[in-house]
């Protein structure tokens, strides 16, 4: 009996303190998927969102797809790309190829999965970013999707001299950051708020290099008052007619970075 007294008696020591400290995470991530956005935030219409499920699919479709025809690079670019969030490198591989048969050099950024920013994965990125131009002895270009173009613009300003250009597609870098249909979802999964970010960064500022901002009027996840930004955060804007999954594996997206490439 006095073993089935003990299995039933309640848990104490740290097993308690562990189901306890994972009952609190729990908790504070269903309560980050609350909340409101404030009065002058803009997001995509719900329509927009809705098709963005769609672009599951495109994956399977492209395999069909004959390659693009691309033009030969004059002068080849050095590029890193960037992941959007939750995303890895392998969701712009179809980018990267492309972009590779124009005769441009395109790295990985190599953090895998974007889960979104801490200083340490900061300082990793412009360590990378650096390594890579004194490999080639070129500067190097940045193209970042969504989240991913938020840390392009920061490691730019921690490196200029490592960077020629930095070129965003669909990035949340101005307006306010409750400018998407995101947010929610993003502090569920990275744990903090998204205006409570865990590093330093002004993100409406311009990095002190060219910088080129991709948005599209169909985008479903980021408004495009926070991709497109206001002149001084960026030096020009492209309008894409893409979706926002569309920005990295898209035809229109990847011959309107080839073209941009060219300048």
């Amino acid at each position: 009996m006095s073993s089935v007294g003990s299995i039933l008696s309640p848990v104490t020591g740290p097993v308690a303190d562990a189901l306890r400290g994972t009952g609190a995470a729990i908790r504070r991530r269903l309560d980050l998927l609350r909340g409101e956005a404030p009065p002058d935030a803009h997001a995509p219409p719900l329509r927009l969102f809705a098709a963005e499920f769609a672009e599951i699919f495109a994956p399977a479709f492209r395999l069909f797809k004959p390659p693009l025809a691309i033009e030969k690079a004059e002068n080849p670019r050095v590029i890193i790309l960037l992941p959007g969030f939750a995303a890895n490198p392998q969701s712009m591989k179809r980018m990267a190829t492309e972009l590779e048969r124009a005769g441009h050099k395109v790295k990985r950024w190599g953090l895998g999965a974007n889960y979104g920013p801490t200083p340490e994965n900061f300082e990793q990125l412009a360590q990378r970013v650096c390594s890579v131009k004194a490999r080639y002895g070129q500067d190097v270009v940045l193209i970042g999707w969504s989240l991913g173009g938020v840390f392009a613009r920061e490691v730019a300003k921690m490196e200029p001299d490592c960077v020629a250009k930095v070129i965003t597609m669909g990035t949340p870098f101005s307006h306010t950051p409750y400018s998407n249909n995101m947010w929610r979802i993003y502090q569920a999964v990275v744990g903090h708020h998204v205006d409570e970010p865990p590093v330093k960064a002004n993100v409406a500022e311009k990095p002190p290099v060219e910088t080129v901002a991709f948005w599209s009027p169909r985008d479903g996840a980021i408004s495009r008052r926070s991709a497109c930004g206001l002149p001084g955060q960026r030096d020009r804007a492209v309008a894409l007619r893409c979706t926002h999954m569309g920005f990295c594996y898209s035809s229109e997206a990847i011959l309107a970075l080839a073209e941009e490439l060219k300048r």
